[in-house]
């Protein structure tokens, strides 16, 4: 239910956003807009003020006189804004023997065309750059500053690629890096689908580890085979009436030993703690800058009741930015990761990376919201930012049924000067939503053979 839940909540937030920029800009330039729907098929529900409040589909003889009508449909995975005398998601013609009014689209200079069918993808990077702007200025962005490797778990692919505690990483494919935020890019993004020399400082003496693509192919669906010198396991959550509540652990509690054991990754807290069930056993935690003893009793599910997450105790770095200094970087993280997404689509293109890497569909979508909104609020919005800016990319692309298709047709048109005859762009608006669905259900295979 909770992927369901904030799948949901994800979608209606994004399709509210890029619809009312098509549905503001529509009734600012004078034009009708007969429906703002989010999803598409069968109208679930829905208001506008003739009949107010309805269930189901409104008559077929409806007659809006220009105002709006407001509707949830059956199939929620985006929505439309159906303006008067436009081909669109609705697929009505009915307007096309009729004389072009005034408050129609079709009726319309080029220039308002563009701006109505442009207004979507302009809210989604009006809310993306927004959510940069403000996280810019009242966080600033955080640096990890260590290029040092952390503990090698024994028999993992770190160990297993030739990695050892303390090793300082100096350069990736001669680039030279200065943190650790510098590494996980390089390897997860910049090098992604290639193979990456790996340059090492260990023990006074510089060496290459050398990394095929083969070797990396699956480190994107999981944890990130390196952990930072710094990075020890943690408590993110306590719940109440617990195991771990009664015996006095506190979020932010940092593991140092458990049953005498010293403790460096968050599978050997919960490898240890399982295999005591019912069994009471010593940890040693450190909170601020105090150690302290405790005692915990794991239940006899083999578990105390917290929730775990790596808390690096290193030396981190925050740059903040003034108010005008932090659109400007906000603008550069923008363009930043639409430099990165057409990469990353010339590698799926060219077979360097498998298209799941890639792309993703509802089933991912809700997996990675409510990975989002289990680390909070901010880390939701954050998700929300580069998602819309997503949509935003793809939106963009001139393919028939996206705006980027519907541009195109109207640049021609105002090159041409005269309109496309309509049976074409119904033709042109058909095949490119069945190709759209086509597409829709590729990737949601992808999505259930990736789970």
């Amino acid at each position: 239910m909770d992927y369901v839940i904030y799948f949901a909540i994800t979608i209606g937030i994004l399709v509210f956003i890029h619809e009312f920029g098509h549905f503001a800009a529509a009734k600012l330039l004078g034009m009708h807009a007969d429906v703002f729907a989010i999803g598409f098929g069968k109208r679930l529900f829905g208001w506008n003020k003739i009949n107010g409040f309805t269930f189901g589909n409104l008559p077929e003889n409806f007659d809006g006189q220009g105002n709006t009508d407001y509707r949830l449909c059956i199939l929620p995975l985006g929505g439309y804004v159906k303006i008067a005398g436009m081909v669109d998601e609705s697929f009505d013609t009915d307007f096309a023997n009729q004389d072009p009014k005034p408050y129609e689209f079709r009726a319309q200079p080029t220039w308002k065309k563009i701006i109505v069918i442009t207004a979507g993808v302009a809210m989604n990077l009006i809310l993306a750059l927004s959510v940069f702007w403000w996280s810019n200025f009242f966080h600033g962005k955080e640096i990890t500053k260590t290029t040092s490797i952390g503990y090698v778990i024994p028999n993992s692919k770190a160990d297993s690629l030739g990695f050892k505690e303390r090793d300082k990483i100096i350069a990736i494919n001669n680039s030279p890096i200065e943190n650790w935020d510098d590494i996980k890019s390089d390897i997860l993004i910049k090098y992604l689908g290639q193979n990456i020399r790996v340059k090492i400082l260990r023990n006074g003496l510089t060496e290459d580890i050398n990394i095929t693509k083969s070797e990396l192919a699956d480190v994107g669906n999981k944890e990130f085979f390196l952990r930072p010198d710094g990075i020890k396991p943690g408590v993110v959550q306590v719940l109440p009436n617990s195991p771990a509540k009664k015996s006095g652990i506190k979020e932010g509690d940092i593991f140092i030993s458990i049953n005498n054991e010293p403790i460096y990754s968050s599978a050997e807290v919960t490898q240890i703690i399982s295999s005591h069930k019912g069994i009471t056993i010593p940890i040693s935690v450190q909170r601020d800058k105090d150690t302290l003893n405790l005692s915990v009793t794991p239940g006899s599910n083999g578990m105390i009741g917290i929730g775990l997450g790596d808390l690096f105790t290193g030396p981190v770095e925050i740059k903040t930015y003034g108010f005008f200094a932090s659109f400007y970087h906000g603008g550069k993280d923008i363009v930043s990761y639409t430099e990165l997404t057409f990469q990353m689509i010339g590698k799926v293109f060219s077979g360097k990376v498998a298209f799941g890497k890639v792309f993703g569909g509802p089933i991912k979508i809700a997996e990675f919201a409510v990975k989002s909104a289990d680390n909070g609020i901010l880390s939701f919005i954050y998700f929300l930012a580069f998602l819309s800016l997503s949509l935003a990319i793809i939106n963009i692309f001139p393919f028939p049924a996206l705006d980027g298709g519907h541009l195109v047709i109207i640049i021609i048109e105002g090159i041409i000067k005269r309109e496309i005859p309509i049976k074409v762009k119904v033709a042109i608006q058909n095949a490119g939503f069945v190709l759209l669905l086509l597409l829709m259900a590729f990737i949601i295979y992808n999505d259930i053979m990736n789970l």
